[in-house]
């Protein structure tokens, strides 16, 4: 995460310790007595948002196999998904998060700036999913999130999970959200620098215009700095990326998928 990606992260834990009760912070109890209720009465309803027909299709059959799921509804993008959860009010959402024209992370949006009363339990299904992507989909109101290769037990235990007032991430459920988010925004900060070997961004810049084949002189004039001040950069990086020639800390750059700027 970047320092504002940080700064929205922080302020989203102040909301979520201290606003009223909501979707993000409704009390486990109330939701199980409900869920309790509705056992007793009538199955879980969902409604199922993917721009594929053939998967929209296999996912209903599995749902309605189960006698306490019952489809309701099914749409072929974000848009459409966000007038069925707020027509047919399901208990749960399955939305793909990346669908053409209004992806996943859209919906959500558009469904965390309308009425929080029977809020929908939004689930999101995708073949692969970012960690900062995840964050963001649990700060707009997602209660799950499930990799589309899962076993579809972890699916129907993924839509339980959630009945309950709990949250669903990958594999396995999250009791505790905020420590949840703690640990990713920790991770994504240490996997950003294990990306970036320890460089600064002026250094990433600098091995940038190497790779490119700028001379110092030329990496000098095109950053308005000094030749030596150039050359003190590239000591530092060849020293964090434990090698000893321009060829060779280009090789490694590109072997290792560093982020390099492309200079104008």
């Amino acid at each position: 995460m970047n320092g504002s990606d940080e700064k929205k992260f922080e302020q989203f834990l102040r909301q979520f310790r201290f606003r009223a009760p909501g979707p993000l912070s409704i009390q486990r109890e109330t939701v199980l007595s409900e869920t309790a209720n509705r056992k007793a009465s009538s199955p879980v309803r969902v409604v199922i948002a993917d721009d594929h027909p053939i998967f929209r299709d296999g996912l209903r059959r599995l749902l309605e196999a189960e006698p306490d799921l019952n489809v309701i509804g099914e749409a072929n993008d974000g848009a459409e998904a966000v007038r069925l959860a707020r027509q047919l009010k399901p208990d749960v959402l399955l939305l793909d998060l990346a669908m053409p024209r209004h992806p996943g992370l859209e919906a959500l949006r558009d469904l965390s700036r309308g009425s929080q009363s029977n809020p929908v339990r939004v689930i999101l299904l995708t073949a692969a999913a970012e960690k900062h992507q995840i964050v963001e989909a649990l700060q707009l109101g997602a209660r799950g999130v499930v990799l589309k290769d899962s076993a579809t037990q972890l699916l129907l235990k993924s839509i339980h999970t959630v009945m309950t007032g709990e949250y669903w991430v990958g594999r396995e459920s999250v009791g505790n959200l905020v420590q949840y988010l703690r640990t990713q925004m920790q991770s994504s900060k240490e996997d950003a620098r294990r990306r970036t070997f320890g460089l600064t961004p002026r250094e990433l810049e600098i091995l940038s215009a190497v790779v490119a084949g700028y001379s110092n002189k030329e990496i000098a004039k095109h950053f308005e700095i000094s030749e030596d001040t150039v050359k003190h950069h590239l000591s530092n990086i060849f020293d964090k990326l434990g090698v000893s020639t321009r060829l060779e800390v280009a090789l490694f750059a590109v072997n290792h998928s560093l982020p390099l700027e492309t200079l104008a």
